[in-house]
């Protein structure tokens, strides 16, 4: 997330030029950030899923609903966590420094 708020800096500067809140921004990358991480914890939850087709004798598997929740919610967390300092950092950006930066 740190790479993402370098990469947009005049994109984050244009939008606060234009009048974009802070909250805007900061809602921007934290959603980025909760994203990226449920398709994480989504495809880990695919390849575990997978993992139980396997016939396994000895211990047996199960994927049941509150554990496929509990899951995605420590994903978001994990998303939340990640993403709050780099949207800080972008949402308190001063605009014509941002747009300069290159």
């Amino acid at each position: 997330m740190f790479v993402s708020v370098r990469e947009r800096t005049n994109i984050i500067g244009i939008q606060k030029s234009l009048g974009a809140k802070n909250f805007f921004i900061l809602f921007q990358f934290l959603f980025e950030a909760v994203c990226l991480c449920l398709i994480g914890g989504l495809a880990g939850l695919l390849l575990v899923w997978l993992v139980t087709l396997v016939p396994q004798d000895a211990l047996p598997l199960g994927m049941s609903a509150g554990r496929i929740i509990l899951g995605l919610l420590v994903s978001v967390g994990i998303g939340v966590i990640a993403g709050i300092v780099p949207a800080i950092m972008a949402a308190n950006l001063d605009p014509v420094i941002a747009i300069r930066a290159k």
